[in-house]
């Protein structure tokens, strides 16, 4: 009976390590980089700044499933300068960062992946004028949708539209295109 038990026992434990084989094999870290167009609608100060920016964002995820992933990113965009009247300059930039989630559906042809997103993100925006300037952070949600083709196993490029909210006095929401590329190990 003990010699029954032991063996039961040992199996066990291999058949755990197998799944947890199995799982590892799931989890697959990536980094990625994005050029990131961004359309600001602004509120109150809709005159003032310019709405568009071009932005760098660096990504850090895992894959979790063959269907889903975890995301971390940062997105520094550049500084956008605009005249109000003949005196006064605007100098207005944002940065963020947050964790995403994404879903992948593959399509008819090989490589080629449909894919949503949601995530949270910490928004920090800076209005630069000549007499003063405002630095604001505000926590926002994202959403997306977008298309990634995996060109082999370990390297993908996609396209994400995003709608990201934000809610501040001044800046209400932006609107997103991401392009990039990641790298899978």
């Amino acid at each position: 009976m003990k010699k029954t038990l032991l063996l039961a026992g040992v199996a066990c434990l291999f058949s755990v390590s197998a799944n947890a084989m199995d799982l590892n094999r799931e989890f697959k870290p990536y980094i990625g980089f994005d050029y990131v167009y961004s359309h600001a609608d602004y509120k109150k100060l809709a005159k003032d700044p310019k709405k568009d920016y071009n932005s760098g964002a660096v990504n850090l995820g895992t894959m979790i499933t063959p269907y889903s992933s975890l995301e971390a990113f940062f997105q520094q965009s550049g500084e956008r300068k605009s005249f109000k009247g003949t005196i006064d300059q605007v100098k207005t930039e944002f940065y963020a960062y947050g964790l995403d989630a994404y879903g992948y559906m593959p399509i008819g042809c090989d490589g080629f992946n449909l894919l949503g997103t949601l995530g949270l993100a910490n928004y920090n925006m800076k209005v630069k004028y000549i007499r003063g300037s405002q630095d604001k952070q505000r926590m926002g949600y994202r959403a997306g949708v977008g298309m990634q083709y995996n060109f082999t196993e370990n390297f993908a490029a996609r396209v994400v539209g995003r709608y990201s909210y934000i809610g501040a006095r001044n800046l209400d929401n932006l609107m997103e295109v991401t392009a990039g590329v990641k790298f899978m190990f």
